[in-house]
């Protein structure tokens, strides 16, 4: 394809004056990737004109491939051009046409409508080339006006002929014998071996997914803002319903509800950004199948994004809840329940997306991803103690899978190790034989386990 009127190259920045935002980031976001200049740019048509508008000329909606030949840096570009007027139409040297997979002509543009015409369907007057064509190669058009079965039938199968007579027209036609001549030459041609472009970077990829991603994440009030606000109620909720507990024997199972509770539904609640995860998934798919990044680079880049995110909606809501109800004052307490709280969220966001990759439908995806967390807080430990878990599948392996376990543990751990009920009850007492809390290990354990876990 060639551009005719690149002489109005220095008018290119005056042109694009009545020029919609829109219109200009179209061709902006396809040409960053790739060294191109074009010599005009022109908006859609019915995007805006402005009085600095010279009529569409191409939209560009898709760059695919640029070919340097020699010293006049010339480019191959494929763009596809929506109802190209009668003059846009006539810019082009070559014209294809298929239908339903078939080829019905190849060759000149100019030449196109003569062939029509001698295959007996000569373009009427004042309609434009381009949309005479597509309507006799497709039976679509022929089926508006009909409303019956019958109608149809004999609408579609009038189509049909008319698309096979033009295909054996075309097939006894000069213009094919010419390009079946030009074909063969090509292919005695020896032309050098086109390289495959070099990719860029592990670490340019990373940084630019993780912007993206940050700046989505930020945008889009669903996929944590939402949550942080509803966060902040249920621990406002949290904190004014177990106000300042005390130290009484009757705190004991207030502070354990409490945990529970947090553990519980703070990480369920985590699923209310999955509609979001099955819309950046989409747009990965399309991107890895290009060959633009691996899973890799975009796992990272959605991990580094969302860790802010993450950090403001474990502290902020865990910080009211935490000295509201009056939990152990110490600020080392505090941040192992927030860091604890941050990496049960990031868990179950991981479990998440291996969710939406199996169910791309956020719908069942969000019933499949509560059913699953569903059944880790059963066999959690809380709702059931381990001894009293049936052994052949709750106790083992479910039990030790269940990330609520190593949450309860690492929260309970956190809170009663040091503490004194009257008359002389311990933590460490109610730990071992009220609550069957494995006490072999430090609390510190628990989070290394969620964090592999995470990993994993």
């Amino acid at each position: 394809m060639s551009i005719v009127g690149s002489d109005a190259d220095a008018d290119a920045n005056d042109r694009q004056e009545g020029i919609g935002n829109t219109s200009k980031r179209r061709p902006n976001k396809r040409l960053q990737h790739f060294d191109v200049t074009v010599p005009t740019k022109q908006p859609e048509p019915g995007h805006g004109q402005g009085k600095g508008d010279y009529g569409a000329f191409v939209t560009w909606e898709d760059l695919y491939v640029r070919v340097n030949k020699g010293k006049q840096g010339e480019k191959t570009v494929i763009a596809s051009i929506h109802q190209p007027s009668s003059e846009v139409f006539e810019l082009f040297h070559n014209l294809c046409l298929l239908t339903y997979g078939r080829l019905v002509y190849f060759g000149p543009t100019s030449s196109a409508n003569k062939f029509f015409a001698d295959s007996g369907f000569p373009c009427p007057s004042f309609r434009n080339p381009s949309d005479h064509f597509l309507r006799t190669i497709n039976n679509d058009f022929e089926l508006i006006n009909q409303d019956d079965i019958e109608g149809r039938t004999a609408a579609r199968l009038r189509a049909d002929d008319n698309i096979n007579l033009l295909i054996k027209a075309y097939e006894f036609s000069e213009t094919y014998q010419q390009v079946q001549n030009r074909v063969r030459l090509i292919n005695k041609e020896e032309g050098a071996i086109l390289k495959k472009g070099n990719q860029s970077r592990s670490l340019t990829q990373c940084i630019v997914l993780t912007k993206r991603s940050s700046v989505n994440m930020y945008r889009d009030v669903g996929y944590y803002w939402l949550r942080l606000g509803i966060y902040i109620a249920i621990c406002v909720c949290i904190g004014t319903i177990f106000y300042h507990v005390g130290d009484s024997t009757s705190s004991i199972q207030a502070r354990a509800a409490m945990l529970s509770f947090v553990a519980s539904l703070l990480t369920l609640m985590a699923i209310g950004g999955f509609p979001s995860f099955v819309e950046d998934l989409k747009i990965f798919h399309r991107e890895r199948l290009n060959g633009h990044y691996g899973i890799g680079a975009y796992e990272i880049g959605n991990t580094l994004s969302s860790i802010p995110f993450l950090i403001i909606n474990s502290l902020i809501p865990g910080a009211i809840a935490y000295y509201l109800v009056g939990l152990q004052n110490k600020f080392t307490h505090f941040f192992y329940f927030a860091l604890l709280l941050f990496v049960a969220v990031m868990l179950v966001e991981s479990l998440m997306m291996v969710v939406a990759s199996i169910v791309p439908d956020f719908l069942m995806g969000i019933i499949t991803g509560a059913g699953v967390q569903g059944v880790m807080m059963l066999t959690g430990g809380f709702y059931r103690l381990p001894d009293d878990l049936p052994k052949p599948f709750w106790r083992y392996p479910m039990y030790y899978i269940s990330f609520h376990k190593y949450v309860n543990q690492g929260l309970y751990k956190n809170e009663f190790i040091g503490l004194v009920f009257p008359p002389f009850i311990t933590g460490d007492w109610l730990l071992r034989n009220n609550w069957q809390m494995e006490m072999g290990y430090s609390k510190w354990i628990d989070v290394v386990i969620l964090f592999v876990m995470v990993v994993v």
